[in-house]
């Protein structure tokens, strides 16, 4: 099962950097449940983004943001706001990220970590995976998980090994790193390239102790 949790505020406005105009966006399926989505968290990042100075161009609330058809369909409505926007933030898991940057020409920020309450996370037919690492970091690399696209999990680049755009380690499959060059220079981000990624720290996998007290955990056990 995967679990989401919401990032450090501070850590949020980081991430947008000098992006002024946030289109905000939230999951009401699983993050609503975990209380990170949904219309209460959607509300309440947005008044926390207008006190820190940031203009908020329009919100949308969608059913699951890990289905590309639905958010599609929903965003529809929205692509004016949204290309007069400088990125998206959504609430939902690293799924949810994935999915709404394969529908939308622009950075989509992760406002969400993903961790992992064990048990069965089901067979997922589409091709966004989640490593629910804890520390998502889907906006440096454009909505494309370095994790699971890369065949080594490398956070700061390709390794040497890389042959005509393929992974050393799988030659049939395309180098995840070339993917997320191609991406983030699509959306003109190229500069977060400059970004050093620090060594994942792997306890941030693990449920909080706090968590580790509720039901979401005696439920997976």
């Amino acid at each position: 099962m995967l679990f989401t949790e919401n990032k450090p505020f501070d850590e949020v406005l980081e991430s947008l950097g000098n992006d002024k105009n946030i289109f905000l966006l939230a999951c009401n399926g699983c993050a609503e449940t975990c209380e990170t989505g949904g219309e209460k968290a959607l509300s309440t990042l947005r008044t926390e983004l207008k006190k820190a100075g940031r203009k908020v161009t329009d919100t949308c609330l969608v059913d699951f943001l890990c289905n590309k058809i639905l958010v599609a369909t929903r965003l529809a409505r929205h692509m004016e706001q949204i290309q007069q926007s400088d990125s998206v933030l959504a609430l939902t898991c690293g799924i949810g990220v994935q999915a709404v940057a394969k529908v939308v020409n622009k950075l989509v920020r992760p406002a969400d970590n993903t961790i992992s309450l064990g048990g069965l996370q089901g067979l997922w037919p589409s091709e966004e995976r989640c490593e629910a690492c804890g520390d998502c970091v889907l906006d440096y690399t454009g909505g494309l998980c370095p994790l699971t696209s890369c065949a080594k999990g490398l956070l700061n680049g390709p390794c040497g090994g890389a042959q005509d755009g393929k992974c050393e380690v799988d030659s049939e499959k395309d180098c995840g790193w070339l993917k997320i060059y191609e991406r983030l220079e699509k959306l003109e981000r190229l500069d977060n390239l400059k970004k050093f990624q620090k060594a994942r720290d792997h306890s941030k996998m693990m449920p909080s102790a706090d968590l580790r007290k509720t039901l979401f955990y005696d439920l997976e056990r």
